[in-house]
C-alpha cells in the first residue's frame, strides 16, 4: 500500500489492519457504526444499557425467563443475572462476525468451583439461545483461583476463558500456563495508579506504564510461542492504543473510537512477532507461590485487582437491584 493512500485511511481503519478491534460497549448502535470484530460485556456496562429504553426488551424477557424457571427469589434473581447477560451477548452476536465476552459474577472471584459452574450455566444458556461456545468468551478475574477456573474449564470442557484484570506480568504468565484463550491487561487503570501514586503524571505513550506492561507480555507470548492472545484493555487516550499498534486485540469505547476514526495520525506498528522473538526475557515458572508473592509484591497490580473485583462486584449489585425490582412487579 503507497503511503499516500495510507494517510487517507483513518487511524482506526490503519489499526483494524494490523489488529482485532474489539467493542468496549454494550451499545448495540456503537457496534453498528463502528463495525469492531469481537466485544466484550460487564455488569458495569450491562447496567448503562440497562437504563436505556432500546434495551428493555431483553430485560423483560430475562425476567420473564426467571420466573417461568421458579424457585426462591434469590434463585429467580440469580436466573435473571444470568439471563440478561446472554441475552446482550445474543444480541451482540447478530452484530458482529466473531465472539463476545461475558462474565462471570466478580463475587465469585475467589471461588474455584463456582467459577466453573457458573461458566458452564453461561454457556449452557447460550447453547439454548443456538449460540456455539465457539463464539463465547467466558470473562473471570484473574486471581489464582480464577487462573485454575480456566485451566480447568479450558482443558476439561473446551470453553473459551478471557482472563480480566490483569495488571501483572506473572498473572499473564499464569494465565498463559493455563492455557487460557485470551487475557485483558487494564492499560488505563495502570496509568491510572502511578499518575495518583507517583510525581509523575504524564506519559509519553511508549512510556506509560501500561503500553510497557502490555508489550512485555505480548513479547513474552511470542518469544516462548503460547496459544494464549493479548487484549489491551482499559484505555484512557488514544496514544495508549496506537502505542499497542500490532498487538492481538485491542478493546475500546466508543468514545476512543469515534477519536480514531476522526484521526488521519499514520499508524505505526509497535508490537510484532519477529520482534518479539529477539527479545531478552527468559522463561518463569509460576506457581502459586510465586503468584501470589509477586503480586504481593506488586503493589499496583495488588490494590487495581482488588479495587477492579470490587468495583466489578458493585456494578453487579446494582443491576440485582433493577432486576429485584422488575422480578417484584
Amino acid at each position: 500500500m503507497s503511503e499516500a493512500k495510507r494517510i487517507a485511511k483513518s487511524a482506526l481503519d490503519q489499526l483494524k489492519e494490523v489488529t482485532t478491534v474489539v467493542a468496549d460497549t454494550g451499545d448495540f448502535e456503537a457496534m453498528k457504526k463502528y463495525k469492531p470484530t469481537d466485544a466484550t460485556t460487564n455488569p458495569s456496562l450491562i447496567f448503562a444499557a440497562s437504563n436505556m429504553p432500546a434495551y428493555q426488551s431483553l430485560i423483560d424477557d430475562a425476567v420473564k425467563w426467571a420466573k417461568e424457571q421458579g424457585g426462591t427469589p434469590e434463585e429467580q434473581l440469580t436466573n435473571a443475572m444470568d439471563k440478561v447477560c446472554v441475552n446482550f451477548g445474543r444480541k451482540i452476536l447478530e452484530i458482529i462476525p466473531g465472539r463476545v465476552s461475558t462474565e462471570v459474577d466478580a463475587r465469585l472471584s475467589f471461588d474455584k468451583e463456582a467459577m466453573v459452574t457458573k461458566a458452564k450455566q453461561l454457556i449452557d444458556l447460550y447453547k439454548a439461545e443456538g449460540v456455539s461456545k465457539e463464539r463465547i468468551l467466558i470473562k473471570l478475574s484473574s486471581t489464582w483461583e480464577g487462573v485454575q477456573a480456566a485451566r480447568e474449564l479450558e482443558s476439561k470442557y473446551g470453553i473459551h476463558c478471557n482472563m480480566t484484570l490483569i495488571f501483572n506480568f506473572y498473572q499473564a504468565v499464569a494465565c498463559a500456563d493455563a492455557g487460557a484463550t485470551l487475557i485483558s491487561p487494564f492499560v488505563g487503570r495502570i496509568l491510572d495508579w502511578f499518575v495518583k501514586n507517583t510525581d509523575q503524571k504524564s506519559f509519553e505513550p511508549l512510556e506509560d506504564p501500561g503500553v510497557k506492561s502490555v508489550t512485555k507480555i505480548y513479547n513474552y507470548y511470542k518469544k516462548f510461542g503460547f496459544k494464549t492472545v493479548v487484549m489491551g484493555a482499559s484505555f484512557r487516550n488514544t496514544g495508549e492504543i496506537l502505542g499497542l499498534a500490532g498487538c492481538d486485540l485491542l478493546t475500546i469505547s466508543p468514545a476512543l473510537l469515534e477519536k480514531l476514526s476522526q484521526s488521519a495520525e499514520v499508524v505505526e506498528v509497535y508490537l510484532d512477532k519477529k520482534k518479539a522473538a529477539s527479545s531478552s526475557q527468559e522463561k518463569v515458572t509460576v506457581d502459586e507461590k510465586v503468584f501470589r508473592w509477586e503480586m504481593n509484591e506488586d503493589e499496583m497490580a495488588n490494590d487495581k485487582l482488588s479495587e477492579g473485583i470490587r468495583k466489578f462486584a458493585a456494578d453487579a449489585i446494582k443491576l440485582e437491584n433493577v432486576l429485584q425490582q422488575r422480578l417484584a412487579q
